[in-house]
């Protein structure tokens, strides 16, 4: 285990696990409502910042009440990770806790930013896209500092990873790009039928967009696929690791269920919000897994249920590992 100060007392353990989780469940909340920002083009409901219309508070329109509920949940969100970040600081935690908590406070700074370059530049497609995917690093980061500041870190001196884990987490993030491509690239209305786009003559721009998109779904299908069944399979005693498996293997089945049934039916909005919810959650699966997996280490060896059943748990009592 990693050296460092002595552990904090179960008190610290204890309010260090709820911060983050905390913080891991108002950031997807937040990605969430981002989400629903662009899918009803409320991004400019609010054409100043920070305030809305030069307030604080409600204003008695729709775009601007979604816009400004927006910005209320980034500064629950802001205040959350600052505090995660300071307890980890405070408490002397390992590496692999303070790490993630630390760099979610400076992207939180970026995304903040990037918020602000958002409204000035009148909602620019390049700007919302990466505002879009720095929500996602965001989300990734609180969301590693939830699982590792409940599991213990196991020693090892090789890979801590096998291949396919990481080329699980590439290729979902790879999803997300492509459907940040679609949706701000006007792309989503492009192709009225699913799976194919029943193309009648050349294709256009917005065209191949949305069959590149659906293209590295396909891909990331299979390579998601072999991921949670792998996990399912070897990963025993890994803490919920087949549990969390489970529904990112049915989270990717409905994501696509919901993403044809969006085509088809000319992407209405709500449709739009939950495939884009159903995303992000399938991202934070697959991150719960990757760090799961990198403190446990199981690229070095096929965890034994009999020996990692104890140092693997999850809990605020394991916070004082190192």
């Amino acid at each position: 285990m990693i050296g460092g100060p002595a552990a904090p007392g179960p008190a610290g353990a204890r309010w260090l696990c709820r911060s983050a989780l905390a913080t891991a469940i108002a950031t997807y909340v937040l990605v969430v409502l981002g989400s629903t920002v662009r899918v009803t083009e409320s991004g400019m409901g609010c054409p100043g910042w920070p305030l809305c219309y030069g307030q604080l508070g409600p204003i008695d329109r729709f775009h601007a009440v979604v816009e400004q509920s927006h910005r209320y949940v980034v500064v629950v969100v802001t205040l959350l990770v600052l505090l995660t970040a300071l307890l980890a600081w405070r408490a002397g935690r390992r590496r692999a806790v303070v790490g993630p908590a630390s760099a979610a406070a400076l992207v939180i700074a970026v995304q903040i930013a990037l918020g602000a370059v958002t409204v000035v530049t009148h909602n620019a497609p390049v700007t919302v896209a990466l505002h879009l995917l720095t929500a996602q690093v965001l989300l990734a980061l609180v969301t590693v500092t939830a699982v590792t500041s409940r599991t213990p870190t196991r020693a090892a001196a090789g890979a801590r990873l096998p291949v396919l884990a990481w080329a699980a987490v590439a290729m979902t993030f790879l999803v997300l790009v492509a459907g940040s491509l679609v949706v701000d690239g006007g792309a989503a209305y492009a192709c009225p039928s699913w799976p194919l786009c029943g193309l009648h003559g050349e294709p256009t721009a917005l065209v191949v967009i949305q069959l590149v998109h659906r293209g590295v779904v396909l891909l990331t299908a299979i390579v998601l696929g072999w991921f949670v069944m792998r996990v399912a399979r070897g990963w025993r005693g890994v803490g919920a690791a087949r549990a969390v498996a489970d529904l990112v293997g049915l989270g990717f089945l409905a994501e696509v269920a919901v993403g044809g049934l969006s085509a088809t039916l000319g992407a209405p909005e709500a449709i739009q919000d939950l495939h884009l919810a159903l995303a992000a959650g399938i991202w934070v699966g697959v991150v719960i897994l990757a760090a799961l997996g990198w403190q446990a280490a199981v690229a070095i060896a096929p965890p034994d249920p009999r020996a990692t059943a104890e140092p693997v748990r999850m809990g605020a009592d394991m916070v004082s590992e190192r």
